[in-house]
């Protein structure tokens, strides 16, 4: 290149530089100054890309109560201590918002998840111990002694990362400990931006997670009267009241959440501890009884009178507890088979490979569990159908192999066989 080239694109590179510079000090300062929560509230800067990127995310924060109250984007993805930096579009934003950043205005409703199954427990319960902290092991064994400090479980190692990663771990990451130190997301319940409390208190929320063959609570729900009227009437009600006040008239009918967390008239606070109104592990083989049993019961049973008499309530529980105590027998029956397979060595120590231990896991993970969800939320036809005819089922199979693998019986049908032969 000659020198005459050089002199001019040393000249023409140079002008637009200072243009540059000229240009961008005359814009406004909202446009050049670092990111402040004010100057997204005055620019709606977030919205002017994002309504046309992600219309979506625009439309459902201003559906929100947190627009109504006048929040911003960086009210919720201002990084807090500990998190990661995301440089975006001159914005310095959280990477990932966790609880950590809800936390900061709803503390207490953070403080009573953690201590809930939803928390740690429930993550723990696909992976084990290994992705949580000492401290935070320690804090979930408190309330949940064995339920964190834990192995992973052997059914999903058994089916595999596919299965883990797009099935089971898609409920269980409501107790998934952030890089922050934090657990969870309270958008699992909540949504992202939108946040509501309405659809919080939506069954289908729920059961997102809680449905299926091991926790049908949705279609337990469904099937209740307490479903049939919330479908007939939810348009009549007010489900984003606010959970310090709600009652009975702006829900005359409960969704899970009213019962398991909501305050409701003068006689519960609101909790997001879903265990604290639960008086049996109904979850597991065989349903015993909570801590604090008469406590956690009584408080259940406070969200009842709003709609039932102590009588009426007393009957359905007496009931329950008796298809609670049924069940356990029926599990308890096939325990006692597997116990003795396993002391005879004609079952290996080994989980899940042999067929019988599906059978058995089968008869007290689906059926046991689905006849004593259905008693405690009032739904016959899973306490009959799908609960005790399988669990009895089940438990003949579970004999009828038993035998086969004792050998009994076969000496007989040789008998058998050896007499036809010679006829």
């Amino acid at each position: 290149m000659s020198f005459r080239g050089v002199f001019l694109a040393v000249f023409l590179g140079t002008a637009m530089i200072v243009a540059a510079f000229v240009v961008n000090s005359r814009r406004p300062a909202v446009e050049v100054a670092r990111t402040t929560p004010a100057m997204v509230k005055a620019t709606g800067r977030c919205a002017q890309c994002h309504e046309h990127e992600t219309g979506a995310v625009v439309h459902e924060f201003e559906m929100s109560a947190h627009a109504s109250a006048g929040l911003n984007c960086m009210d919720c993805h201002t990084p807090q201590e500990g998190q990661e930096v995301l440089p975006h579009q001159g914005f310095e934003i959280v990477k990932q918002v966790t609880a950590l950043n809800c936390s900061g205005c709803h503390k207490d409703q953070y403080d009573q998840y953690l201590r809930s199954r939803h928390a740690a427990p429930s993550w723990a319960a696909v992976t084990g111990a290994e992705d949580f902290t000492a401290e935070q092991i320690a804090f979930a064994e408190q309330y949940h002694p064995g339920w964190v400090d834990r192995e992973p479980n052997a059914l999903a190692m058994l089916q595999g990362p596919a299965s883990i990663t797009k099935g089971c771990q898609k409920c269980h990451d409501i107790g998934k400990p952030n890089a922050d130190g934090s657990i969870g997301s309270c958008t699992s319940c909540h949504a992202r931006h939108v946040a509501s409390v309405e659809l919080a208190r939506s069954p289908q929320t729920c059961g997102q997670c809680h449905m299926g063959p091991d926790h049908s609570q949705l279609e337990i729900y469904n099937e209740s009267k307490h479903g049939v009227l919330f479908h007939a009437q939810r348009h009549d009600m007010n489900l984003g009241a606010d959970p310090k006040t709600l009652t009975s008239k702006d829900m005359p009918v409960p969704t899970c959440s009213t019962c398991h967390m909501s305050g409701i008239g003068d006689r519960l606070d609101p909790t997001h501890d879903v265990g604290e109104r639960l008086s049996y592990f109904l979850f597991a083989e065989v349903s015993d009884r909570r801590d604090d049993f008469r406590k956690k019961q009584i408080e259940m049973k406070a969200s009842c009178l709003e709609c039932h008499t102590n009588n009426n309530i007393s009957t359905f529980y007496r009931e329950a507890e008796s298809v609670l105590k049924s069940t356990n027998s029926l599990v308890k029956q096939a325990r006692e088979v597997m116990e003795g397979l396993y002391e005879e060595n004609l079952l290996t120590p080994a989980p899940f490979d042999e067929p019988i231990e599906f059978l058995y896991f089968d008869l007290w993970h689906y059926y046991g569990r689905t006849a004593k969800h259905g008693a405690f939320m009032g739904g016959a036809d899973f306490v009959q159908w799908h609960g005790f005819y399988e669990l009895v089922a089940k438990l003949a199979e579970i004999k009828h192999h038993a035998a086969e693998l004792r050998g009994e019986g076969k000496e007989d049908a040789d008998s058998s066989d050896t007499a036809t032969d010679a006829e």
